[in-house]
């Protein structure tokens, strides 16, 4: 159980810091907080949600453009693909409709855990444009990315004791299906996967810092270890399922220990 709570520590403790400083810089007000670049944060968020990313609606030219933005990221930080290429790619049909859609995994290698991996995800798929109008997905999901993003770059300072797999998953609004794919098709064997991280809709704390964490019950150490490390002042609301509709489901579907990270509906959205 002690490992258990050690091994995740580190990571949680980033998330923590992470949410707070993407969403302080998502609302545009000052803060004393340090510990992540808040500039590079919504830089990230401005430039996936801007009008020329279209949306990012999975099979689109704006999803392509953002599928490309996150992997130059990820050679810019120097973390690596699993295999020879970033790129996962699917399809799979919505009603009469076959959309082509594609993961895009990075991956940073640690240093004394050899046969565990921890993963880290968002998703960057959007509704791309209705009725003339550009749907831009700054919350959902440029803010879960724009967490990964610095997270990558956060964890890459290491030198960090354990594997991450970073996935920024298409397909997401349509019904997790890039998820779903890299769960029954997954680039590394999922027995290896110690937990996982979902990050969807974390741009918005209200003013009563309400974090809500799905998927305490997937492993007995996450209310503790969750507790512990929230020392940023966040009203934690705990949900014991792993189930909901965001990707983390894909995983819990494989029997492995989930949390989602998410800050609320707002009217923007």
């Amino acid at each position: 159980m002690r490992y258990l709570k050690d091994l995740y520590k580190q990571t949680l403790a980033l998330v923590f810091t992470s949410v707070f400083c993407v969403s302080i810089g998502f609302s545009q007000k000052s803060s004393s907080k340090s510990y992540f670049d808040q500039t590079t944060l919504l830089r990230h968020v401005e430039a996936l949600s801007s009008d020329a990313f279209e949306g990012r609606r999975t099979g689109t030219k704006g999803a392509v453009k953002a599928k490309k933005y996150i992997i130059n990221q990820f050679h810019s930080l120097k973390v690596k693909p699993l295999k020879k290429s970033y790129e996962q790619t699917f399809v799979f049909s919505k009603g009469k409709k076959e959309y082509k859609g594609t993961n895009v995994i990075g991956f940073i290698k640690g240093k004394c855990e050899p046969n565990k991996v921890i993963v880290i995800s968002a998703h960057y798929d959007h509704e791309g444009i209705k009725r003339g109008k550009v749907y831009n997905g700054a919350d959902d999901n440029a803010s879960g990315v724009a967490m990964l993003l610095q997270l990558a770059a956060s964890l890459k300072k290491g030198p960090s004791n354990n594997n991450y797999l970073f996935i920024a998953f298409s397909g997401e609004e349509k019904g997790l299906f890039g998820s779903n794919y890299f769960a029954k098709n997954p680039t590394i064997d999922l027995a290896r996967v110690n937990y996982m991280i979902n990050m969807d809709m974390v741009g918005r704390l209200n003013k009563e810092n309400s974090l809500a964490v799905y998927g305490v019950g997937t492993s007995p150490v996450w209310k503790d270890v969750l507790n512990k490390e929230n020392t940023d002042g966040f009203d934690l609301v705990f949900e014991e399922s792993g189930v909901g509709p965001s990707d983390h489901t894909s995983f819990y579907l494989q029997d492995i220990p989930v949390l989602h990270f998410f800050t609320g509906q707002h009217e923007d959205y």
